[in-house]
């Protein structure tokens, strides 16, 4: 399948910000399943300094400060991907083995997957999670059968309710309630799976979907989409990783289906927030979120650098007052 994605941001300011700094992750990874075609990242005001780099899970992030005062920030991406789709392969190893593999042993061999059983900042250690998963792992289960079980809990037992949490709600408060937003539920199932000793993460992206008949698409309605990932330790270096959207109830290798863009991998939203930054100035600001996903012709020759989506105020809106230098993040999960 052929995608395109825009995400547009727009941050309006009172007083103005004197200077800032923002790293953003906007840029599709290129993966087994996931093609990168093109992408652009245009910001206004033009910045002083603008660098992309790659992080340590391998997702590619942008640098950029404005030196001049300014009342309003415009960040656009446009990227466009050719996704395949996947389905689980068989698996018999039991999660009890996959926990020993990882579990901590003085000597044993390094592998990168093992920091992904460890707590993280959105992702604690918890009782609570434990307790949650255990129905989904009696012993004995194949990993990928608890894991999918887990997922369908998460996916019957909670309520998708949006504005019911907020970014930076703890995920055991989202347990608690049982109801939040797709960012609540991958990071329940993430730390599920870890208070096993089982490696997860966290993968921020798009999904495709579509208006009901006879509706036509709303530009800039959609929204960033977030699930978990799950490592296989018996499948081959490089591909061992399956992913589980509770949201969604669907499941595949390297990503749910062909209708997912992944973005950026990290051990919770805080690796992998879309933008942030540190601003001295702006009290008081608005933040603006458009995101337009939409399937495209592999021969379109329009290509996305000429589309000129606007948002329709279908994003979130999200203000906050604060006084002098401040951290901001913004998000819109569906």
């Amino acid at each position: 399948m052929f995608l395109q994605v825009t995400h547009q941001t727009r941050y309006d300011y009172v007083p103005a910000v004197e200077v800032a700094q923002h790293m953003c992750h906007l840029q599709p990874l290129d993966t087994a399943t996931q093609t990168l075609l093109s992408h652009s990242l245009e910001i206004a005001p033009e910045p002083a300094q603008q660098i992309r780099t790659q992080d340590i899970y391998g997702n590619t992030r942008c640098f950029f400060s404005m030196q001049t005062a300014h009342s309003q920030l415009q960040v656009v991406a446009r990227s466009r991907v050719a996704t395949s789709a996947h389905a689980l392969p068989a698996s018999a190893v039991p999660w009890e083995q996959v926990r020993e593999r990882f579990r901590y042993a003085a000597g044993s061999a390094y592998d990168a997957a093992a920091e992904f059983v460890f707590a993280s900042p959105y992702v604690p250690r918890h009782a609570d999670f434990a307790a949650f998963a255990r129905p989904s792992f009696p012993a004995g289960m194949p990993l990928l059968l608890a894991a999918s079980d887990l997922m369908r809990r998460i996916h019957t037992e909670f309520t998708y309710e949006s504005d019911s949490t907020e970014v930076n709600t703890p995920a055991l408060q989202a347990l608690a309630q049982r109801k939040g937003v797709c960012q609540d539920f991958a990071h329940i199932m993430i730390a599920c799976l870890r208070a096993l000793g089982l490696p997860a993460r966290y993968v921020s992206g798009y999904l495709l979907t579509e208006p009901p008949p006879g509706v036509a698409r709303l530009i800039g309605s959609d929204a960033s989409h977030a699930w978990a990932s799950v490592c296989m330790p018996d499948f081959p270096q490089g591909a061992r990783w399956c992913d589980f959207d509770p949201t969604n109830n669907t499941c595949g290798w390297g990503a749910p289906s062909d209708g997912y863009i992944t973005l950026a991998i990290g051990r919770d939203y805080t690796d992998v927030s879309p933008i942030r930054g540190v601003i001295h100035g702006g009290a008081n600001h608005t933040l603006h979120v458009g995101v337009t996903v939409e399937p495209v012709e592999p021969n379109d020759g329009a290509g996305i650098f000429q589309s000129q989506t606007q948002s329709q105020g279908q994003g979130q809106n999200q203000t906050q007052n604060q006084s002098q230098s401040q951290t901001l993040f913004h998000t819109q999960f569906g």
